[in-house]
């Protein structure tokens, strides 16, 4: 199989940050790549799961309540661990 370049351009910071992970792993940049390139296509896509980090209906109304409560002055405040037990044993 002849090889080619493939250029890519990416954040120092990242390359880095990657760099040291593969090292870790006994991997390089060039086999990492190659390995990410081959499970694309052994897997016909990209070969992990991408979406976007959306919260349901439960986890909003839990937000929503959170973001209330905090803004209540109303609302109990704990500012310890033992405080707060103290409050849900009672």
């Amino acid at each position: 199989m002849s090889a080619t370049n493939l250029n890519i351009r990416t954040d120092k910071d990242v390359k880095e940050q990657a760099e040291q992970i593969f090292a870790e792993l006994g991997l390089n940049m060039t086999t990492a790549v190659n390995l990410f390139l081959r499970t694309a296509i052994r897997k016909h896509g990209i070969p992990f799961d991408l979406f976007l980090d959306v919260p349901n209906e439960t986890t909003i109304a839990a937000i929503e309540e959170g973001k209330r409560l905090l803004n209540d002055p109303d609302s109990p405040k704990y500012s310890n661990m033992k405080d707060l037990k103290a409050a849900l044993d009672s």
